[in-house]
Parts: C-alpha cells; structure tokens; sequence
C-alpha cells in the first residue's frame, strides 16, 4: 500500500474567456473559468499529483509539462487516465480518493455526484471509493476573496493481486 497526496490552486480566467470551469472532468455551468495551461482542472491536477506521488513518480508538470505545446487546452481527465494504465502496468490500483476542494465561489455541491462519478470512471473504482468535499476559507485569503480555486487530494494505491 501506498499513499500520495496532491495540490494545486489557479486562479479565475477572465469571464468573457471561451473557456469553461471543469472540476474532476466536469463542466460546471454558469461559473467563471480559471486560468491555466490545460483545460486548468485545478481538483484533476491535485488528483494526477497524488496518484503520481503516491508511487514516487514525480509530479504533474514532470510528467506532462507546464508550458508544453501538445498540452495546451488538453482535458486534463485524460492526465489521470495516462497515469492509471502506467500504474495498472505496474501493478498498482486505486483503493481510495479523497478530495477537497477549496472555494468561496462558486457554490458547488450541486456537482459533487457528478465529479464522484467521473473521477471513479477514470480511477476504475466504485464511486463509494472517492470522497469529494468542498469548503471556503470563510472569505480569508486569496481564495476567501474569491480570486481562485484550490484542491488538496489524498489517494491510497494497493498492489494488484495476482
């Protein structure tokens, strides 16, 4: 067994961007985007550094590059499966996925289902095993003030018996 855990933060794009929010592969409607090099999944980024360090592979921009020109706009879900069949031909599965994503705004527990379900689909886990929470820093800070959106990810991959 072994354990990762993950962070990223971005902050808000400007509104009139063609961008959309995307929290953990999901589109979230009616809400400003944050900006960044992908698609700027902020909680996806903090789930690929948890798989990631949770086997002692480095970290996302190790991995897929900060500023590189084949990731520009990339769906950022498609990093967490990229890393899933590397750990899959390694041996390794998720056993579980607890996340918490940090926002003052927007409101988001509306989408908590959704983002359950869509990170188990490309985790290969039941939905039972991810756990997706959302707080604010009661308007203290960066993110308090509404300037962006963070999420700290912790995961626990388990050998592939065989």
């Amino acid at each position: 067994m072994r354990v990762g855990n993950g962070f990223d933060v971005h902050p808000f794009d400007d509104p009139s961007s063609a961008r959309r929010l995307v929290l953990g592969g999901v589109e979230i409607a009616d809400t400003p985007p944050l900006a960044g090099h992908s698609d700027a999944d902020v909680l996806t980024h903090a789930v690929v550094d948890s798989l990631l360090g949770a086997r002692g592979w480095g970290d996302i921009g190790e991995r897929f590059g900060v500023d590189s020109p084949e990731t520009a706009g990339a769906s950022s879900i498609a990093f967490v499966a990229a890393v899933i069949a590397d750990l899959h031909d390694d041996g390794w599965r998720v056993g579980n996925l607890d996340a918490t994503v940090i926002a003052q705004r927007p409101r988001l527990s509306g989408a908590r289902d959704d983002i359950r379900a869509r990170l188990a689909d490309v985790l290969g886990v039941d939905i039972d095993d991810v756990g997706v929470k959302f707080t604010t820093t009661d308007r203290l800070g960066a993110i308090g003030r509404g300037e962006g959106i963070a999420a700290w990810v912790t995961c626990m991959l388990t050998t592939v018996r065989r």
